[in-house]
């Protein structure tokens, strides 16, 4: 139980961190960027579902 605690802790450390450091380092992305972005976003998304399903179904 106590490692549970300690590795809980940790993490959370860590995604508070990132926090931290994204909200002071980060810059706004351009709109031109992100919409780059956002055209595989989708695209890619579905291509995990589609792995993912594959791969419940057909264990190697």
């Amino acid at each position: 139980m106590t490692n549970l605690l300690i590795i809980l802790l940790f993490v959370f450390g860590g995604v508070a961190l990132m926090v931290v450091l994204g909200l002071r380092f980060a810059k706004p992305m351009e709109p031109e960027q992100l919409s780059r972005i956002t055209r595989w976003l989708w695209p890619l998304v579905g291509l995990m579902l589609v792995l993912s399903i594959a791969r419940y179904y057909w264990p190697a």
